[in-house]
């Protein structure tokens, strides 16, 4: 990265790398004066000799330039540097770029600004509430629980989402329905019957209700009754933003958070995309007008619609821009296999976003039959115009790719329908997904849980730390009936599925669950959704000069002190004895852990 920047800028100028932050807390007493909150630094070990090649390089320098990335860690980044090289923040040359091109250094340099101090004091903010409660928490835990856990403000919170998605999981009671479906066959066409499949919207509670539905119609005469087609569009999905890069990384590449992140960086350290780390979905009106030209010249002008995204997150920096390719004109690139499969997703996704709307026609057709109260639905829907699904089609939460349902065949209003056969399945209510990465990070992001800079490192964490392990559920076999209406015969069917199937899910360890149940009965506030929110968002008011943080330091380790003084010095009233955690999904009975009394 340093030699790329160094090349453009030419002679005049030496770029070195502080290879992240050269300053971290005290790792003695906290790092932080309890009285005041002012935080108190030192250079690690390990950056001391990037310390000393830097103020030697400083001193010859006739200006320094500071060019850390543009986010709150970047900003203390470059306010560290400042304090260490002895040199002015407040009139000291700082510049930032979203892309490392030639022309985006350039025009850095040519406006510069000053370290922003506001950025500065939300991420001391952030690191000194992080260390407060990081450093007094972990010691109850070794205490009560077990030695050498660890808790945190985002990082238990995570643990948390994970712990009751199981026990809904665990606590979920399965209803099952019959679900009816129907093959019509239509009046021939050219000396060809067509089938036509329909269901009725309704399903049926219990087996006798769908018995006799299928009973009604041994004598029941079907005829269209409707016949309805409207168009619709469908429009493509923003440019990318951390979050949704990793989850449709996730969901279409199989690629974990941690290394979607570690390939964005290769690609942004080598010109090839903009800044990883945003929550903004702005393009600059380069990447409009290079789409454009990319579009009109590779398939047509009636493929381009520009478009300017906004976006709705709390505290997202819409001076940032989303995540694209820094040359919209290059569509394969070198490097890995896996770093080639993530640009084109990035180059895919914001070529899509600047393209016309596809334009749908649905189709839907209503079939009455005499004596019967529900009528059949077949619904179709076909594409007249691809826009941009030409080139890209987001996936859906649920992991799978959207289908189209496909063209109808032709048919009037009043047609009389053959029946073929009629089925009613037995079919089951599905507990809720458990979550994998990218949906946890959807759900984090959702909450207000968190910034782009923090969700990869947070589902890396909770992993690490063995509260959270990445693994797979085996399906269980089951029985469901078929019911099925042929002439004038209802025949039932056994039939054995595999259910329950899973792979690459986030499950709680028993050490995950007994933790999360500690800090949910001795500090619910630090565990609540809402509380961790909210301290994003005082940081955001930080970050904007609306807030002090100091003052809010000083608000919330008020009310935290005691608390932690109260359970540190308390005799438990937890008595020994054992713990639910959940349900074994092999034998579906209970599992219990032993808690010592504490």
């Amino acid at each position: 990265k340093a030699k790329t920047i160094e090349k453009f800028l030419g002679q005049d100028y030496k770029v070195m790398s502080s290879y992240g932050h050269i300053r971290d807390l005290k790792k003695k007493d906290f790092g932080i004066d309890l009285k005041t909150f002012e935080p108190q630094y030192e250079i690690p070990d390990d950056k001391k000799k990037v310390v000393a090649d830097l103020r030697a390089a400083a001193k010859k320098a006739e200006t320094v330039w500071l060019a850390s990335d543009e986010d709150r860690e970047g900003e203390a980044i470059s306010w560290h540097l400042a304090k260490v090289l002895k040199l002015d923040p407040e009139a000291t040359n700082r510049i930032v770029f979203h892309e490392i091109t030639k022309p985006a250094i350039l025009s850095a340099i040519q406006a510069p600004r000053h370290i922003d101090l506001r950025l500065v004091d939300a991420q001391q903010a952030r690191r000194v509430l992080d260390r407060l409660v990081g450093f007094k928490l972990s010691p109850i835990l070794w205490r009560k629980v077990r030695p050498s856990l660890s808790a945190g403000r985002v990082q238990s919170v995570a643990v948390r989402l994970v712990v009751e998605r199981e026990r809904e999981i665990a606590a979920f009671q399965s209803e099952a329905s019959f679900h009816v479906v129907a093959l019509f066959t239509l009046p021939e066409a050219q000396g060809e019957s067509v089938l036509l499949k329909a269901e009725l919207r309704k399903n049926f509670k219990t087996k006798a209700e769908a018995q006799a539905y299928l009973k009604a119609c041994k004598q029941a005469v079907f005829t269209v009754e409707t016949v309805t087609k409207t168009p619709a569009k469908r429009k493509p999905a923003p440019p990318f933003t951390t979050s949704t890069l990793q989850q449709e990384a996730a969901r279409k590449l199989g690629y974990p958070v941690a290394l979607t992140m570690r390939l964005a960086q290769t690609l942004y350290e080598a010109g090839l995309i903009t800044y990883m780390r945003t929550d903004s979905m702005n393009l600059s009106g380069l990447c409009l007008s290079a789409c454009k030209e990319v579009i009109n010249a590779s398939m047509g002008q009636g493929y381009h619609k520009s478009r300017q995204y906004h976006t709705n997150a709390l505290g997202a920096q819409e001076a940032h821009e989303a995540i694209r390719p820094t040359d919209m004109t290059a569509r394969e690139i070198g490097g890995t296999k896996q770093a080639q499969r993530l640009y084109e997703l990035i180059w895919k996704r914001t070529i899509a976003c600047q393209m016309a709307d596809a334009e749908l026609e649905r189709t839907t057709i209503e079939i009455a039959g005499t004596g019967l109260a529900e009528p059949f639905i077949a619904t179709g829907e076909v594409v007249k115009f691809d826009g941009f699904l030409k080139v890209y089609r987001e996936s859906s939460n649920e992991d799978e790719e959207r289908t189209e349902s496909g063209l109808l065949p032709p048919i009037e209003k009043g047609a009389t329908l053959q029946r073929t056969e009629i089925t009613a399945t037995e079919r089951f209510t599905q507990h809720p997904a458990r979550y994998n990465e990218a949906s946890l990070v959807h759900k984090l992001e959702e909450l207000g849980i968190g910034r782009p800079s923090t969700y990869a490192p947070t589902i890396s964490t909770i992993q690490q730390r063995e509260y959270v392990q990445k693994g797979d559920r085996k399906g269980e076999e089951r029985l469901y009936t078929v019911d099925t209406l042929k002439g004038i015969k209802i025949t039932a069917k056994n039939r054995r599925e595999m259910v329950g199937s899973e792979k690459g899910k986030l499950l709680p360890t028993d050490i995950g669950m007994v933790v999360n149940d500690f800090l949910m009965d001795n500090f619910p506030t630090i565990m609540d959704y809402h509380f961790t929110a909210h301290v994003e968002e005082e940081f955001d008011r930080i970050a904007e000069g609306k807030e002090q943080w100091t003052q809010m330091m000083k608000e919330f380790y008020t009310s935290f002190e005691p608390t932690v003084e109260d359970v540190m010095n308390a005799r438990s009233e937890h008595k020994a004895g054992e713990r639910q955690l959940g349900v074994d999904p092999k034998t579906n009975k209970p599992v219990f852990v032993k808690i010592g009394r504490f």
